[in-house]
């Protein structure tokens, strides 16, 4: 996600996350610091929804005008498999006209219980 605080801030005429901060208190939100330092300075990496809802009421903006989402990291992120690095597809089928998008089918192991555990 990309986090736009201070550019919705901005929009309002708040230059300092001190003044920001202030106005959170007054809006029923006492926050540390170092929590409003680490939402001014760059995305925060947790934020519970009713801190959200103030800020939003208070910079008089939606969730979606603070968070912007960013695709093509989430994609980034997913491991790559033995089979799609060999260009045999993502489900390891060795289809080559598989995109990968789909997950392996899973089949039950009906009468084939688990082995005993050894002695």
């Amino acid at each position: 996600m990309q986090w736009s605080l201070r550019l919705r801030a901005a929009e309002r005429g708040i230059w300092k996350s001190a003044q920001l901060r202030r106005m959170l208190a007054d809006a029923g939100l006492v926050i540390s610091a170092g929590k409003m330092s680490s939402w001014w300075a760059g995305t925060p990496p947790t934020m519970r929804l009713e801190e959200l809802d103030v800020l939003c009421a208070v910079l008089e903006c939606t969730p979606n005008d603070l968070m912007t989402p960013e695709p093509d990291k989430v994609a980034a992120r997913r491991p790559r498999t033995t089979e799609a690095a060999n260009g045999n597809g993502g489900n390891g089928n060795g289809d080559p006209n598989d995109d990968g998008g789909t997950p392996p089918a899973v089949t039950p192991r009906l009468g084939k219980p688990r082995s005993t555990p050894p002695l």
